[in-house]
């Protein structure tokens, strides 16, 4: 996402947690910032994309946080997937900064990043999504303003819980088509040309067909995304019984020392549960 910035003209500055991360794109040209205060300092707008809601609250809002060294009027744009709500209360603490907060979660893996054709989901005020629409184009093919803040973290929620619960049906079908004595790659095209089809079963169904676990995403990444979606059901006093399901095979996955494979090794772990033995670790 980055690269594709710079291939934009853009001139950036870099932090990063692990000084490695950051090295490609300094060798590309961008200046490099000790600290997320010191890169605010610099910089219009600062992107962020870490793993989980406490990593966000620090770098934004710790002690060498962007909340010290960025300007008033500066936007700070999260691609992370996290809380909504936490989202909310950040949005708050650094409106009373002067400094705008956009949620904007994307969808389309690392391909998607790499091609600049992510969905990012846009929560917050819609003025300040105009203001940088340019910066998000250079990294996704479709920028969709969903709402006020933590409107995009609710919208990823809601993707995240269907791309899941979709992947775990995926991987029962698929073991039933092969207990049935069919062949697993035969079935899968017979339901893409069917209502079934989706894009869980023609990218995740055809790893499983093809028992490519290799991690893409690494499914314990899943986790957190479910236990936010969940929670977030608790919240709002949402029943949500098949995600309550996925969870316990994404628990399952990670239990077994499978939480660094693809989400496609649900497929192992749906197979073992049929047959009483350990999942198939990937060639």
């Amino acid at each position: 996402m980055a690269l594709n910035l710079l291939r934009g003209r853009h001139e950036m500055t870099v932090y990063a947690r692990r000084a490695a991360s950051a090295a490609p794109l300094v060798e590309r040209g961008a200046a490099s910032a000790e600290t997320p205060a010191a890169l605010a300092a610099r910089c219009d707008v600062v992107f962020t994309m870490v793993t989980g809601t406490s990593d966000v609250e620090g770098v934004l809002l710790g002690s060498d946080g962007v909340v010290h060294g960025a300007r008033r009027g500066a936007v700070v744009i999260d691609t992370s997937t996290i809380d909504p709500q936490a989202t909310r209360a950040l949005a708050a603490a650094l409106h009373e900064r002067g400094i705008d907060l956009l949620d904007a979660p994307v969808s389309g893996g690392p391909q998607g990043a790499r091609d600049a054709t992510l969905s990012i989901m846009v929560g917050g005020e819609s003025e300040v999504l105009e203001r940088v629409r340019p910066l998000l184009e250079c990294i996704g093919a479709k920028v969709r303003h969903m709402g006020g803040s933590g409107a995009g973290q609710a919208t990823k929620a809601c993707h995240q819980l269907l791309l899941l619960v979709t992947a775990q049906g995926v991987a029962e079908a698929l073991t039933m088509a092969k207990r049935s004595g069919l062949d697993p790659g035969r079935v899968r095209k017979a339901m893409l040309d069917g209502m079934a089809s989706s894009r869980v079963l023609d990218f995740f169904g055809d790893r499983m067909v093809r028992r490519d676990f290799a991690a893409g995403i690494e499914s314990r990444l899943y986790h957190k995304d479910l236990d936010i979606v969940l929670s977030l059901a608790h919240e709002l006093g949402v029943a949500l019984p098949a995600g309550a399901v996925t969870m316990q095979s994404i628990n399952g996955l990670h239990g077994r020392g499978l939480g660094h494979h693809d989400l496609s090794a649900l497929l192992a772990l749906v197979e073992e549960m049929s047959a009483g033995r350990p999942p198939e670790e990937p060639s």
